[in-house]
């Protein structure tokens, strides 16, 4: 082959010569096409998602979607470090879109669920695929309403996207207390008092979360109010843990809700397996989050109070509702190079009602984080200690270690 003349190197050169002439002339196209349909096709902005807009600017999308696969093992007591338990998984796999129709005032916003861990198959039984499908009208910029399901407006923890987090995890203080995803109307309001920002927030919903009872015949009710003392965080970084933004000032958001869910056939009011009983149950939420310079820190308190926690069948089999406090500390710091540690202390105290099915839980947990595109792109890598009702003791019945690591990607 070699010594055939169609290789020679004059005939080489001139190959690489019209590859390279087309190559450029093709970037050149691409690069004039671009700027004469740049609203007539999909397109990737800033690295924010696949948008598209019509021409008229009547209808607009933006498409979004994320994975987060991770591996991960726990220890079979705090003593002993040989690992019993382990877990390999795709923990999230979700497709988002969002846009208007019409009008900029009439908007949506779609999430759908792809992973078994995401679908809530092990509670009610049924791959619930849609987490999100609500319409909003804002009537101005500064108020608008939702119909439909979404968040509650709840504790910042849960109402912070999963793909927001510092660790790869919610802590377990929001796991038994937290009050999700649910079906109805919302409103938003916020503006400006001097320099102090503040919104308020409210829902009135279902009160069963995305597996509707039909035979539940109470709402929820929920509220909230956030101040803002010191100002907006860059990027709405009030609801986005660790300080990438590196706020040049400190910043500052204090917030507390409440929510009473009437009638609720769940164990955790929008979360958990059916009660064989209703129960009205009320939610307390405090929680605050301040920047400044890479540091953050941010503390969240949850109280909720059931009456009649527990729930028998007409066999005699068991489930009851969580009842009682907990309080998350989280505090963090991101170096320049987009590497972060962070360190985390939760409490989940049970009430007395039913310190016979669970007991008191502290955990402690380091994480490390490298954002390779602040939280669209990430490794972390976690590790913790679970405490036993208060006994941090290596030796102590149910004490244990885990240690996980996941990798997100998404645009």
């Amino acid at each position: 082959m070699l010594n055939n003349p169609y290789f020679s190197k004059k005939n080489i050169r001139m190959l690489l010569f019209r590859l390279l002439s087309l190559v450029v002339f093709s970037l050149l196209w691409t690069n004039v096409f671009a700027q004469r349909e740049r609203d007539e096709r999909a397109m990737i902005h800033n690295f924010k998602g696949l948008q598209y807009k019509t021409p008229d600017s009547s209808i607009y999308i933006n498409f979004r979607f994320r994975m987060q696969n991770r591996i991960g093992a726990f220890t079979t007591s705090g003593s002993d470090l040989g690992f019993n338990e382990y877990e390999a998984r795709v923990r999230r796999l979700r497709m988002r879109v969002d846009g208007f129709i019409m009008n900029p005032k009439l908007t949506y916003s779609v999430q759908l669920a792809f992973s078994r861990g995401d679908q809530d198959v092990d509670n009610t039984g049924i791959a619930n695929i849609v987490r999100d499908a609500i319409i909003f009208y804002y009537f101005t910029p500064k108020f608008y309403l939702g119909f439909g399901q979404n968040k509650l407006p709840g504790n910042r923890q849960r109402v912070n996207s999963s793909g927001q987090l510092q660790f790869a995890d919610r802590s377990i203080v929001n796991g038994a207390m937290t009050l999700d995803r649910d079906f109805g109307l919302k409103a938003y309001y916020h503006n400006k008092i001097g320099e102090m920002d503040f919104h308020l927030k409210g829902a009135i919903t279902t009160g069963e979360g995305r597996s509707v009872n039909s035979t539940d015949n109470g709402l929820a009710y929920t509220g909230r109010i956030e101040l803002l003392p010191l100002g907006a965080f860059t990027g709405e970084g009030d609801y986005s843990e660790g300080d990438l933004e590196r706020e040049p000032k400190p910043k500052i958001s204090i917030a507390a809700g409440y929510s009473m869910n009437k009638k609720t056939n769940r164990t955790g009011g929008q979360l958990g397996k059916e009660l064989y009983n209703p129960v009205d149950m009320a939610t307390l939420m405090i929680d605050a989050i301040t920047k400044y310079k890479g540091w953050a820190y941010s503390v969240e308190y949850i109280k909720r109070h059931v009456d009649n926690p527990l729930s028998f069948s007409s066999s005699g089999s068991l489930r009851y509702a969580f009842t009682g406090n907990g309080i998350n500390h989280q505090a963090s710091y991101v170096f320049p190079s987009n590497l972060e540690f962070a360190f985390r202390y939760s409490s989940l105290t049970p009430s007395i009602k039913i310190l016979a099915q669970e007991g008191r839980k502290n955990i402690l947990e380091l994480g490390a984080t490298r954002y390779l595109n602040k939280h669209r792109v990430k490794m972390q890598l976690n590790v913790n200690y679970l405490a036993n009702n208060g006994n941090y003791a290596f030796r102590n019945p149910g004490n244990k270690w885990g240690i996980l690591t996941q990798f997100e990607l998404g645009i």
